[in-house]
């Protein structure tokens, strides 16, 4: 027994040396060596891949200059013309505080749920699977992508700062130097605190929950700044609150240059932009330090799910893209109700949606934020008139379609796989119209509800069109959820014509045939209405439009699942 035992102990010992040989950055460093081969193996790809980024940045560049200078000229110009004698430049800035506060909320909220998926350090698969299992280093291989991504979140912020520089010096509140100067500390130093918030909920997994929790908080914040924009804008400021935000974080030390260039009143603003440029920078050191201890298993999850978003992007399938995140970023939170299932087979569907929706409160909430956005965007352009009117009550009607879409969740997910429908007593085509019942319903509610404050300013008529609108955006939802794969083939007719091919503008109208039916339809009737005073026989109009568009939607809903299920 002591021979044994005194073998097993020298073997452990021996194996236990070898495995400390194995990799010791001292004796055994290949990081340098490796990475040059890789760059020699690469060198020619990646001069394809810059030639290919060229390309596509040129095309963008030229499409927004040739699509959209002109609009923006013309934006210019009217905001010049009405800020001459409406006051913009005091409500501009009067909202500076808000203004800021809300868009590093929105940074914040946008960098902390990118990191769910992707985050700052994103290592392509073979990369995790070769280069990391090799003797490297891994802050060599993860560091420099940290850096990347700080340095390409500096574009949006320098590029923000230019349009801020510009809509200040064609309002006359600041020069264009001066507005740009005052500007570049948020632009600068916002971004990189962002991309570092990304780093730290990357680099902790235990901090996903947390964050998926937080996210309705953070858009209830976001509602509230709004308000709070719109009374400032008013004239109605609340000088305590302004004060409290410039000086609690960044978000209002990034505001204070900006106010003083306009003429505000900000006097410490200097010791503003010091605690900005310091708190950026420790962030940004904290987080390239913590770049090199992303778990590998994160890394791997990292690759595989940017790689299938990838995938769905270019192969023009945004459900799969989008499912790939949302299995990546993990469940949304639940709640655990329970209720008994009804004897009448009828009721069935009913009880499922209802019951789903009841343990995903997080669908109700954005059905409801949606639902707010629709009902301030198209009272304003109704307010405004003219032109803004239509393009308000588009945007609205695009709100109020993403609402309802919001609650029709369950009928995406029977066709996500059409053999979950195999519980169904239905027909899948039956079962699928029965699915539109609960977004209709409850969308006309949240309709009903957002009416309400204009039906206290004396305006009856949105209490019978808002909840109306609700019918046909719930056809469209589940007519969307029925399409079936992408038409990728329509993109390739009339190519071969001289012009050009209408292929492009036939698969968008393809894929975006059930909100561009619905809103399209219901913004003509309810302009028509409007430019005429709206009536009793405008509002019937807007209902027989309403009734039309919900029973052809829904029979082309019907064709198209019963296409779907036989593939």
């Amino acid at each position: 027994m002591s021979v044994r035992e005194g073998d097993l102990s020298e073997a452990a010992e021996a194996a236990a040396e070898e495995e400390d040989d194995v990799w010791s950055e001292e004796h055994d460093d290949r990081t340098d060596e490796t990475l040059r081969w890789l760059r020699d193996k690469r060198r020619a790809h990646q001069r394809q891949r810059r030639r290919d980024t060229a390309v596509l940045i040129y095309c963008v560049i030229l499409a927004v200059l040739g699509y959209g200078s002109g609009y923006v000229i013309r934006f210019l110009k009217e905001l010049q013309v009405s800020a001459d004698y409406s006051g913009v430049g005091d409500d501009v800035r009067h909202t500076l505080p808000a203004v800021f506060v809300g868009v590093s909320v929105g940074l914040a909220l946008l960098a902390a749920r990118d990191a769910l998926w992707r985050g700052p350090v994103v290592v392509p698969g073979p990369n995790v699977g070769w280069v990391l299992a090799h003797p490297v280093r891994r802050a060599a291989v993860l560091k420099p992508r940290f850096r990347f991504s700080a340095a390409l979140a500096l574009l949006p912020g320098v590029l923000a700062a230019l349009a801020a520089a510009v809509v200040l010096r064609v309002i006359d509140l600041a020069s264009f130097g001066g507005a740009l100067l005052a500007a570049l500390p948020a632009a600068l130093c916002l971004p990189l605190l962002a991309v570092t918030l990304g780093m730290v909920v990357e680099g902790r997994p235990p901090l996903a929950r947390r964050v998926r929790r937080l996210t309705a908080p953070a858009v209830l914040l976001l509602a509230l700044l709004a308000v709070q924009i719109g009374l400032a804008s008013g004239g109605h400021r609340l000088a305590a609150l302004e004060w409290i935000e410039l000086w609690s974080g960044p978000w209002g030390w990034a505001a204070q240059p900006l106010i003083a260039a306009t003429g505000g009143s900000a006097p410490g603003w200097p010791a503003a932009v010091v605690l900005l440029a310091a708190a950026a920078a420790i962030a940004l050191r904290y987080g390239h330090q913590q770049a090199a201890h992303v778990p590998t298993a994160q890394l791997r999850g990292r690759a595989a799910t940017s790689s299938a978003v990838s995938a769905g992007m270019w192969s023009l399938e945004l459900r799969a893209a989008k499912l790939a995140v949302l299995e990546a970023g993990g469940a949304e939170p639940t709640w655990r109700v329970s209720a008994r299932a009804p004897r009448n087979k009828y009721l069935v569907v009913l009880w499922r949606d209802l019951l789903a929706l009841a343990r995903t409160p997080g669908r109700l909430g954005r059905a409801l934020t949606w639902t707010g956005c629709a009902a301030v965007t198209s009272g304003l352009g109704v307010e405004l008139g003219g032109e803004k009117r239509v393009i308000g009550l588009v945007l609205g009607l695009l709100f109020g379609y993403f609402a309802v879409g919001a609650l029709a969740e369950t009928a995406r997910l029977e066709t996500d796989d059409v053999r979950r429908a195999s519980w169904s007593p239905f027909r899948f085509r039956t079962l699928m119209l029965q699915h539109a019942i609960v977004p209709a319903v409850l969308g006309a509610l949240l309709g009903l509800l957002a009416a309400v404050p204009y039906a206290v300013a004396g305006e009856w008529w949105p209490l019978l069109l808002m909840p109306v609108c609700a019918l046909p955006f719930a056809a469209a939802a589940v007519f969307a959820a029925c399409r079936g794969p992408a038409r990728t083939d329509l993109m390739f007719v009339g190519g071969g014509l001289p012009t050009g091919g209408a292929g492009p503008f036939l698969f968008m109208a393809w894929y975006a045939a059930g909100p561009l039916v619905s809103v399209g339809g219901l913004t003509l009737v309810l302009n028509a209405a409007l430019s005429r005073g709206l009536d009793g026989r405008g509002v019937l109009d807007a209902v027989w439009m309403a009734a039309a568009l919900t029973a052809g939607l829904l029979f082309f809903a019907a064709r198209s699942a019963n296409k779907l299920i036989r593939r």
